[in-house]
């Protein structure tokens, strides 16, 4: 069975043009965007005030390439995308979104990373997607330097954007984004694109980096097309809901990071092709963006669950601001509890809740809920554009949903998925790639790895609820941590001989991971205790990963790690024990 949008979605009104560079669809009218003249300025800093018209914009992108083509030798037609892969690796800016725009002019590829990235952790993102220069900040200069010289990017192909906060001492040696802009003004204009037909649902335009449904993180192939058929989708899925309220364009919060899948599709590239206002904060810090929110009157809050569960937890501190210009708050990177949903509608009076669902691999929303439908407990709706079926997860075979019996609908089976978002797959990973995607007489499907129900809402629409994982990913706070990296780091301690990782419930982060080790006989000869050992293999972690990948649920200890015949980890009975010993202790899931 095929579940397709219910009717209430509009149709796309053209298809996703595949000849166009993504900044190119957000500047021009043609392609559907909102008005210039009575779109908002598309960002604004937070923290300053700082902006740029959407003219300047497109004005400070076409000067930063003029400047990278003569610095770095890049030509737009001559060289390859490949040669010309530029990271960006800094905390959110106004410039963000614009320093891809100019890598995009020159007909190269932006692969964002992680600011949490530690420098081997930037390092492998540098030596997978090949960069060729790094944009960067003060606060992460340091970090952006080790994992450069370690890959061989010289000294002069690192780039400095400004960010709200530190700005070092003056006397950087290393250019920064206004000084390339300020030289691009008095070089010659660049030659456009030489595209051929359907290039831009073939070429990359950003290479971002996810676990997929296992393993390490893997590079994954976005097209310009990719991005434009989500930027549509959410568009005019939106359009319905906004329009019963009135809203021509809004004032949106800009705090999640830019260099995740969310807040760069949804949030940044969606947000000012609906000629929407993004007021960026460069980090998150709950006092920050209540004073963000009361000085610049935002209407919409993208947020994921840890951060709705801060504001739950520090409703005192809430109510010293006038928080009352928020309409609407869109959740995602993790399921949202029912619970959870119904206790900030009862705190924040006027405040609607929607939910919305995607990946990396299908950049971005394939699943959202519309102001005019939403059901509490469900990642919403198929998108326009967007197909999906439902298979059983030991046979593989569809499962019929009819909804013409009670409790049908709650049959339970993988989700997957069809949208020309869907990306090109995994970069240097056909394996990878193969294992991700599925053919059937009815084309090719991304397997998603989540196990999803049908629902439908007060309206009779259907909607998705995702209630469990198959894939082995741990999301802190949104994060992906893939227990494999951990694993395999865990490994090269001196007193770990095995182990596992699994994902454990935690109130704040949503999940965080805990380690199942077996011991070595070194650690036994030293004749430490097992707290002792335990805060040795915790300290190896946080020396070198991102504090989000940090230990957070502990360290057990086992005999032996459970595998099969194949020697794969069986970290489902892992999860199962710890789920039952927190249920016989009576904590909360």
């Amino acid at each position: 069975m095929i579940f397709h949008p219910p009717s209430w979605i509009p149709k796309l009104p053209f298809d996703p043009p595949s000849t166009t560079l993504i900044g190119e669809f957000w500047s021009k009218e043609r392609y559907g965007r909102q008005s210039i003249a009575r779109s908002r300025n598309p960002f604004v800093c937070g923290v300053t005030g700082k902006t740029y018209t959407t003219s300047e914009m497109r004005e400070r992108y076409e000067l930063l390439a003029r400047s990278l083509s003569k610095r770095m030798g890049w030509r737009v037609n001559e060289d390859t995308p490949w040669d010309k892969v530029v990271c960006v690796y800094s905390f959110n800016s106004i410039d963000y979104i614009m320093s891809t725009f100019a890598t995009h002019r020159l007909n190269g590829i932006a692969t964002p990373a992680n600011a949490a990235y530690s420098p081997s952790e930037l390092e492998f993102q540098l030596q997978s997607s090949g960069a060729k220069a790094v944009i960067t900040c003060v606060p992460l200069l340091d970090t952006a330097l080790k994992a450069a010289k370690a890959v061989g990017i010289a000294p002069d192909r690192i780039f400095i954007m400004q960010t709200a906060g530190p700005s070092g001492d003056g006397k950087l040696s290393y250019k920064t984004l206004d000084e390339l802009i300020d030289e691009g003004r008095s070089l010659p204009p660049l030659e456009s694109p030489a595209w051929t037909t359907g290039q831009g649902a073939r070429q990359v335009a950003y290479i971002s980096y996810s676990s997929g449904t296992s393993g390490l993180p893997k590079g994954v192939m976005i097209s310009h097309r990719n991005v434009i058929a989500n930027i549509m989708q959410l568009r005019w899925f939106e359009s319905v809901g906004r329009g019963q309220k009135g809203v021509e364009t809004q004032v949106s919060l800009g705090v999640l990071p830019l260099s995740h899948i969310y807040g760069l599709i949804v949030v940044a590239l969606s947000g000012i092709y609906r000629g929407d206002e993004i007021v960026i904060l460069p980090r998150f810090e709950l006092k920050s963006l209540l004073e963000c929110i009361q000085r610049f009157k935002i209407n919409q809050l993208s947020l994921v669950p840890p951060i709705i569960i801060q504001l739950l937890q520090n409703q005192s501190l809430c109510r010293k601001y006038d928080l009352s210009s928020v309409r609407y708050v869109y959740t995602g990177a993790a399921p949202l509890g029912t619970e959870t949903h119904e206790e900030v509608v009862r705190s924040f009076p006027g405040w609607q809740v929607g939910q919305g669902y995607g990946m990396t691999e299908t950049a971005t929303v394939v699943l959202s809920s519309g102001e005019n439908d939403i059901l509490v407990g469900a990642a919403g709706s198929l998108v326009s554009g967007c197909v999906a079926k439902i298979i059983a997860t030991d046979t593989g075979r569809p499962i019929e949903v009819t909804g013409q019996e009670d409790g049908e609908e709650e049959k339970r089976g993988e989700l997957l998925l069809q949208s020309p978002s869907i990306s090109l797959g995994y970069l240097n990973n056909e394996r990878a790639t193969a294992e991700a995607f599925v053919w059937d007489e009815d084309g090719r499907w991304i397997r998603t790895g989540d196990v999803a129900v049908v629902r439908r809402s007060k309206a009779g629409h259907q909607h998705f609820a995702i209630v469990d994982r198959i894939k082995e990913l741990i999301k802190v706070k949104g994060h992906q941590v893939a227990p494999a990296e951990l694993e395999a780091h865990l490994l090269t301690h001196p007193f770990v001989n095995d182990c596992a990782v699994i994902p454990v419930p935690d109130e704040r982060a949503g999940e965080v991971p805990k380690a199942f080790v077996v011991k070595t006989p070194a650690a036994a000869a030293e004749g430490r205790s097992d707290e002792e050992i335990a805060q040795a293999i915790c300290k190896h972690v946080e020396d070198h990963k991102a504090h989000y990948k940090w230990l957070k649920g502990g360290v057990a200890f086992l005999d032996v790690v459970p595998k099969s015949p194949s020697g794969k980890i069986l970290r489902r009975l892992l999860r199962d024990k710890e789920r039952e010993e927190r249920r016989i202790k009576g904590s909360k899931l």
